[in-house]
This record gives structure tokens, sequence and C-alpha cells, in this order.
């Protein structure tokens, strides 16, 4: 019997030391591993790997390096306003690794960002611009959505950036958002899914974490989440069969994270509640219904769409995480004992339930950094600057993007009858527009073009008073404040080709235009392979996605 205690007693004294002593770097299953250093965790430590935080400004906020420093939280996220200087980003994300570094475990911290290419692409400098998700939707190709991913992520791995919230998968349903529009795929829900997979697949192989976004569908509203919560009217069985079928092939595919985002589906069993902070979306649908494993990550929870509900941050960030989310992402930096944090802290010590589901939650977040921030693949948590000036932006990623926006330019009418459309049969030409690359590459293609910028403070009259001297406008659309000017031409009898930019939508405003093409990203490589399908430079085989 003694025998049997001193053995018991052995067992726990080296199982507690084991757990003490655990780190990062021990060997075994990211699962085995994470599940042993969520129970060597405090309360407190654990619900820091559940807060994912934002700064303001270029350089680390003393509060960030608190967070971090003081509290182990478990990621940080990268705005725009991070990121003007790739090289000072890199620095960045390298000084707050180490202090995340130094920490009792050892843990990296997920740095995340939104790179999802074309429009949305918030680091900045000098990362590549890209031609974006409709224009993979436009040339069709999975090789390119791969592609895509995979080149963005290696330029995202330079920075120490290891975490990117795309891909979109949000079918593009309601054709007047200006939210969504050309961040989508297309309207396919099968096409978005396949394309949203592969661009997966090529993030992975760069060694990045995809986040797809924004569950359940973000594509059937014309409303921003940022200032108001959507409500989307559709019941589930349409749900089902169109906004979550991505998610449904995704997860299949072993996506290892997903964005929830804060939209009301009344006609469903959530109610008023937004999709973020609802058990039924994130448990019954996400986890059980589709079989989705891997994290569920908060959009930023400062969001109207989530607070106002919710009544209170701190009230939003506690559903949020009873409703399934495993980490809550906050744009800005809270104080350290703001409520956010305190309310959770005494929420864990006076409720078991969400004590368990905090600590459920943690142990996710560390099995994700096991699997993703270790091994050969892995982004360096501290970044080489010396690359920064020889891999940003990615050489073979700048061919293959210039490919992509040959390949997708669609020709939407007037091909074989103005288009292709010669400097020398244009007679006059004018170019009207709203981006410097469309004119500076517009003058290329037509030396001799006039040039008009246009905009609301400007009379349509000293516009239509150009066009009268031209033979052939050009004209550049990328928003609803460009069709007073685009009508305008109709009167006056010219030839008139429009050059759509972005969302292709406004092209059926004008019927009557001789020819019409469309890309699909005001990078300057979208512009070049727009004007060289009006030239006939290229075959434009793009179709409307």
């Amino acid at each position: 019997m003694m025998k049997l205690i001193i053995t018991v007693i052995l067992f726990f004294s080296i199982t507690a030391q084991n757990l003490f002593s655990l780190s990062f770097t021990d060997s075994g299953s990211p699962a085995e591993l994470a599940a042993a250093m969520e129970a060597a965790m405090s309360d407190e430590q654990a619900l820091a790997q559940t807060f994912m935080l934002g700064w303001v400004g270029a350089e680390p906020s003393p509060l960030i390096v608190d967070w971090i420093r003081d509290r182990n939280i478990g990621g940080v996220k990268i705005f725009g306003w991070n990121t003007g200087d790739t090289r000072r980003l890199a620095e960045t994300v390298g000084s707050l690794q180490r202090l995340s570094l130094e920490g009792k475990f050892g843990l990296p911290l997920l740095v995340a960002t939104d790179q999802e290419g074309g429009w949305i692409r918030h680091v900045k400098g000098s990362t590549s611009e890209t031609p974006g998700n409709m224009a993979i939707g436009a040339s069709g190709y999975p090789r390119d959505a791969y592609l895509s991913g995979y080149y963005i992520g290696k330029e995202l791995a330079v920075i120490g950036i290891n975490m990117n919230f795309a891909p979109t998968v949000d079918v593009f349903t309601n054709r007047d958002s200006v939210l969504i529009g050309p961040r989508a795929f297309g309207s396919d829900p099968v096409k978005v899914g396949i394309l949203g997979a592969a661009f997966m697949k090529g993030q992975m192989a760069a060694g990045i974490i995809p986040t797809a976004k924004h569950y359940p569908g973000h594509g059937d509203t014309d409303l921003d989440s940022h200032g108001v919560l959507p409500q989307i009217t559709v019941n589930f069985e349409t749900l089902w069969d169109r906004e979550l079928v991505p998610y449904r092939l995704l997860a299949k595919e072993g996506l290892p994270a997903v964005m929830s985002g804060h939209l009301a589906f009344p006609n469903t069993k959530a109610a008023d509640a937004p999709a973020s902070l609802s058990p039924w979306f994130l448990n019954d649908v996400l986890r059980e219904k589709i079989g989705y494993r891997g994290i569920i990550i908060t959009d930023d929870l400062m969001m109207n769409g989530a607070t106002t509900w919710a009544g209170s941050l701190s009230r939003a960030a506690q559903q949020a995480l009873l409703a399934g989310n495993d980490i809550i992402m906050l744009s800005k930096t809270p104080n350290l004992l703001d409520p956010i944090w305190t309310s959770l802290v005494n929420a864990m010590k006076d409720d078991v339930v969400f004590r368990a589901r905090v600590r459920d939650a943690c142990r996710r977040v560390l099995a994700v950094k096991f699997e993703y921030l270790r091994g050969e693949k892995k982004v360096p948590h501290i970044p080489d600057l010396a690359k920064i000036e020889t891999e940003l932006p990615n050489p073979e990623g700048a061919a293959f993007f210039l490919d992509l926006a040959a390949r997708s330019v669609t020709v939407v009418r007037g091909r074989d009858t103005v288009i292709p459309l010669k400097a020398d049969d244009a007679g006059k030409v004018l170019l009207a527009g709203q981006y410097v690359d469309f004119f500076t590459l517009g003058k290329a293609a037509y030396p001799e073009a006039a040039s008009y910028w246009y905009s609301p403070s400007f009379g349509i009259a000293e516009f239509t008073a150009m066009a009268r001297n031209a033979d052939t406008v050009i004209f550049c659309i990328s928003n609803a404040e460009g069709l007073a000017f685009l009508r305008a031409l109709q009167p006056l009898k010219k030839k008139v080709i429009v050059f759509s930019v972005l969302s292709p939508v406004y092209l059926e405003s004008a019927p009557w235009a001789d020819g019409a093409i469309a890309v699909y990203s005001y990078a300057r490589e979208s512009f070049a392979a727009g004007f060289s399908a009006i030239l006939g430079r290229i075959p434009a085989g793009g179709r409307l996605p």
C-alpha cells in the first residue's frame, strides 16, 4: 500500500513539474501540447490567449506593449494605419514578438492583417498591388486563386505576419453592396468555394494561417456592419444553399480559421442576434452541422454591429466567447483594467460554464499556434530585415499578377465592333476618370488624348464641352458618382467605351455605350491590361463573375 502511495505521489510530482516547465519548443502533437499548456495556465493566462488587439500609429503604443509583456495576449492585428513604412512594420513585428517570446511559456503572437488582394490591402508600402478576388473569378482558374494566395502570403511572411484574414468568401449576392463588391470571387457559391479553397491552400503553402470571412456571409446586404447591424432576411435554407456553401467546402479542406461577422438573420433561429454573438450560428451550424474544427475569430468587436446590440463592449466580449468565438479581436488597445478585461476575469471566477468555455478557446488557440507557428514552413517570428529590400514586392509574384490582370480583363460590349480600337482609328480621344494610372496608361495607349478628371465638385457642363470636341471618349467608372457624367455622354452621339474598375455593376447603367470592358482593381497592372485589351494587344478572355 505504501509503495502505491509513493508511486502516485511521484506521478503527480512529475506531472506538475512537466506542466510548470512546458515550453512552446517542446515536442509532441499540437493537440496534446495545447491541452497540457492550457492546463498549466492560470485563468488570466488562458483568457489572455483569446485577445487579439490592434493599436494606432506606426510605432507600437505603450499600451500594446503592456498587454503583450504583462498579459502575454494571444495576438495582434495589423491595420492600414500601422503600415506606411514596410521596414518599420517588420521591425515592429519583431519587437512585439520578442516581448511575447519572453513570456513564461515562450509563446509567439498570432500576427494578423487583412491582405485580401485587390481593393483591401492593409499592408501597403512595398507589397504588391494585385488584381483581386473578382479578377480571379473572371479568369475562372483555381490556379490563379492558389498563386494569388501564395504570393500574397510570401510577402506577408517576409514582414513576419503569420495570419491573414482572407480569403473573403462572401457571395456577390446584393449588387448594390459597396462593402463587398470586387472583394467577392463572384455570385456562384460553388465557384466561390472552389476559388476560396485554392486561395486558402496557396496561403498555407506560404506558411500563412488563412481565415475565411465574413461568416455566415456579408454578400446579401448593401449595409456596412462597421456602422450598423445589417438585417438579412433570407431563411436558413437559402443560407445553406448559397452563403454557407463556401464554408461547407472549406471546412472539408481543413480550413484553420473563420471570422464571424456582425450580421443579423432574423428569419433563422438566431433571431435578431448578430451571427458573431450567436451560439446557434457558431456551434449548432458551423461546428455541428458543417463540421468545422478550426478556430473562430470575431470581426472587430468595436464595430457598431456588435456593441450596439450587446449594449457595451465588455458585454459583447463575454457573449462572443460564450457563443463560440475563440478570439475576440479589437481594432484599438483598451486600458489594462478596462471592463472588457476585468469583467471577463470576474466572470471566470463566478461562472463555471464561462470559465470552461474560455479555457476551451485557449486550448484551440494554442493548438493552432503549435500547428502553424513551428516547423520548417513557419513564418519567422523575427523578420529578416535584409529581405525587405530584395523580396518585396515578390519578383515572381509581380509577373504573375500582371498575367492575372491580363487573363481577367472582360470585354462586356463592343468586341469586334469598336474593340479593338487602334490609336490611328480613334480620332480625337478624351480620357475621363479619377485615377492617375488610368490617365498615365491611357496616354501611353493614345498619346494625343485629352484628359478630364471628373468630380462632383465640378460641373458637368465643362465635361460635356470637352466631350463634344472628341471623336471617342474612354470613360473610367468605379462608383456611383460617375454615373451622372457618364449619362451626359449619351445625347452627344460620340463613340463611348466605358472602362469599369472594381465592381462592374455600373456598366448596366450604360447599355447604349458602344463598348465596355471590366477590370476589377485599381492596380496599375489592371489599367495596363485594360488598355491592352482595348488596343487589341491581348485576347481579353475574362468573363463577368
